[in-house]
């Protein structure tokens, strides 16, 4: 879409098929730096990617079902997205996170649902914007536990992502403050 409004065939499944393939994000260079029509491209692209989103096949995965992992935290997020995946009712993935990475290891597995990376680190919020279908929320808590758990949840609540009675799956660490001893799977109600 350099010179042309309109993208090809080839353009259009290039950026779908991505979408499909899992990409956490897509981007453009010639494009949009030196092409004559940037903005069309960019909207272009976007209809494509949220067309793409809606195909139902893409919210069904059977990634790494017969896996053993070599790690809790592993586990633990990809329990997390088995039971989004099989329990009916459910409405959102939360992931209490230091780093990031059980953000990450969600994202990876198709679902459908939105997933909400909450950490007190910007710069874990700034990687965790990248991953595919996730959202960061700030969140810093001196909680621990259960109780953490629910104040995420309200906390999203309040911010409009949640309302009563939605069924969450929280994944956390017994222990907010260390990176990687995420080894908890929580399934709540918003009250």
């Amino acid at each position: 879409m350099i010179t042309n409004p309109m993208p090809t065939r080839a353009e259009v499944m290039d950026v779908a098929n991505a979408v499909l393939d899992g990409t956490d994000a897509v981007m453009l260079s010639a494009e949009t730096a030196a092409g004559q029509y940037p903005s069309e491209t960019v909207a272009a692209m976007a209809r494509v990617c949220l067309g793409a989103e809606k195909i139902p096949s893409i919210n069904v995965s059977k990634h790494r079902l017969d896996v053993q992992f070599d790690n809790v935290e592993e586990a633990i997020a990809m329990s997390a997205m088995y039971a989004a995946n099989h329990l009916k009712g459910v409405t959102a993935i939360i992931t209490m996170t230091e780093s990031g990475r059980t953000a990450l290891m969600t994202s990876r597995i198709s679902s459908g649902l939105p997933i909400f990376a909450m950490s007190r680190h910007e710069r874990t919020l700034n990687l965790t914007a990248l991953y595919r279908g996730v959202t960061p929320v700030h969140f810093d808590s001196a909680a621990d536990g259960v109780v953490a758990a629910h104040e995420a949840v309200n906390l999203l609540r309040d911010k409009g992502y949640l309302v009563s009675g939605d069924l969450v799956i929280v994944t956390q660490g017994d222990v907010m403050s260390t990176v990687g001893s995420t080894n908890t799977t929580r399934i709540l109600t918003v009250e």
